[in-house]
């Protein structure tokens, strides 16, 4: 077994995982709104490959809250079918979150269940004045310190990553921030700042 950093020759094997995990009806839902037109988070999403056959994926999202603070949307992850029950979810999650946390990031947000994400540390009580754009069982919006602290305060509806250049979002994300922002939001202010 080896996780690996997906790679774009990944991705139908990746879509066909999804589809027996979730159906095809996956994509209608209110997470997948956050998804659209965004690239996954580069080095954050991992494969399981057995025998060079993708049998695990998990995949992470920039989003903002509240138009302003930065965070990563975890999901989906999925274990074929021969291969659940045997921890390979468990050592994905933490693989990827020790990644997340030494990209930078600072907080990671999904949609799940409660039980099997609270064993990582995920809490509603981190989400209690968060949204999501359209309809969701609310128990399974959790979150994720990964600096303690960094929720605190934190409100407003989930957004997706900006596609176009936003130049007023730059220094309120920079306030938010500060000099521990992950590179991926150091970039998008750089390349987006007002001229």
């Amino acid at each position: 077994m080896n996780i690996a950093i997906e790679q774009p020759h990944h991705a139908a094997a990746i879509d066909t995982l999804l589809d027996l995990s979730f159906g095809p009806e996956r994509a209608g839902k209110t997470v997948y709104r956050l998804r659209e037109g965004v690239d996954p988070v580069p080095g954050l999403s991992l494969v399981a490959l057995e025998d060079d056959a993708v049998v695990g994926t998990i995949r992470y999202w920039p989003v903002l809250i509240g138009g302003v603070t930065p965070t990563i949307l975890l999901g989906p992850i999925a274990i074929a079918p021969h291969m659940r029950s045997g921890g390979l979810g468990a050592q994905m999650i933490r693989q990827s979150l020790n990644r997340a946390s030494a990209a930078g990031w600072r907080s990671v947000v999904l949609v799940g269940d409660a039980p099997y994400y609270g064993r990582f540390g995920f809490t509603r009580d981190l989400t209690l004045s968060m949204g999501l754009p359209g309809p969701v069982d609310l128990d399974r919006f959790l979150a994720l310190e990964l600096v303690e602290g960094s929720l605190a305060g934190v409100s407003g509806l989930l957004t997706r990553w900006p596609a176009e250049p936003e130049p007023m979002l730059a220094p309120e994300i920079a306030a938010r921030q500060g000099a521990g922002a992950p590179a991926y939001a150091r970039e998008w202010r750089l390349l987006n700042a007002p001229a």
